[in-house]
């Protein structure tokens, strides 16, 4: 199979005041979220304009990808679009058809497996190629990459920088949080559990917890936890001063970085008197680009997948149900 495109796919993000209603309507569409809830979300963006910054993360990983697919190959096109704002997927799916793009592969800006973070991406595709019609472009997902050794180094040089702002420090590694009925279907709570080990282990580091954030469901249901603050909490209550916090779970700064952590849980880190220093995402680090371009070779070159720690590279063709949401 030859393919003549790679396409970037992410989650969106609003970019004046004027976007952040829709978008939050486009993320919580078919989902039963009280109107109050989307507008106390609505005003985390406010405090920053309105513009989340993964947009324009966005631009620049797509600018470095460029230039790093130019001087090495494959030079392939870059395409880009978002599952909750624009530029939305589906036209940009319609974009490549008019191109003549043929055979795409995509690059979906999450590192794990689970529904939201690959399975509705696929959904994402689909529906786009049949909005566009006949002429709609076969995309092929890459793979998972949460266990990719470059992936890996990326955050062993975060976590390293972050912690040499420190004395004394407690690792806590976070993600974003999903509901348990969903982790049970996916590898998405192993994968973040491996990835944190493999780091921790190029640190020498012992001492670690992986925590959630961002969790926004019903308090009735079960999600993924420990709670980044309410963690934060019990290592204050242990006598711990210092505290690094790395966000695996994420490539790049967006609004679960920025409030989330940034904001809400430095203000209870502050609160305890702890000190908590938050490690840089993957974002344009050129070992982060350097990994995406050896995922694009494993498809055109048969190049072999590269993986660290025990669970190999999940490579090929989802499964039509995995990690679909069961009941």
């Amino acid at each position: 199979m030859s393919y003549d495109a790679l396409l970037v796919i992410s989650f969106g993000g609003p970019e004046g005041m004027d976007d952040v209603i829709p978008f939050l309507e486009n993320v919580l569409r078919g989902r039963n979220v009280p109107r109050e809830r989307m507008l106390s979300v609505a005003q985390h963006y406010e405090m920053f304009g309105g513009v989340s910054p993964i947009n324009q993360q966005n631009r620049n990983l797509i600018a470095t990808l460029g230039e790093e697919l130019e001087k090495n190959g494959p030079r392939l096109p870059i395409y880009w679009g978002n599952r909750n704002w624009h530029p939305l997927l589906v036209d940009t799916v319609g974009r490549m058809a008019e191109d003549g793009v043929r055979n795409a592969l995509a690059f979906v800006t999450s590192a794990y497996s689970s529904y939201s973070s690959c399975l509705q991406y696929l959904q994402n595709i689909a529906d786009a190629q049949a909005q566009v019609g006949p002429g709609a472009p076969r995309v092929e997902k890459l793979r998972a990459f949460y266990n990719h050794p470059l992936f890996i180094e990326v955050y062993v040089e975060h976590v390293r920088a972050a912690m040499a702002q420190v004395n004394d420090a407690h690792l806590v590694f976070t993600a974003h949080s999903i509901p348990e009925s969903m982790a049970a279907n996916c590898d998405y709570a192993m994968q973040l559990a491996e990835t944190g080990g493999l780091i921790a282990r190029e640190l020498n580091i012992a001492n670690w917890q992986l925590v959630y954030q961002s969790r926004s469901g019903s308090p009735m249901q079960p999600w993924l936890g420990p709670d980044i603050s309410d963690h934060l909490r019990t290592l204050a209550a242990e006598g711990v001063k210092e505290a690094v916090v790395a966000p695996i779970g994420f490539v790049s700064d967006h609004m679960e970085i920025v409030y989330d952590l940034d904001y809400e849980a430095q203000n209870v880190a502050r609160e305890l008197g702890v000190k908590m220093v938050r490690a840089a995402t993957a974002g344009t680090h050129p070992l982060f680009v350097k990994m995406i371009r050896e995922l694009i070779l494993e498809r055109i070159d048969n190049v072999p997948a590269r993986f660290v720690g025990s669970h190999g590279a999940r490579n090929g063709l989802c499964a039509p149900d995995c990690c679909a949401i069961r009941g």
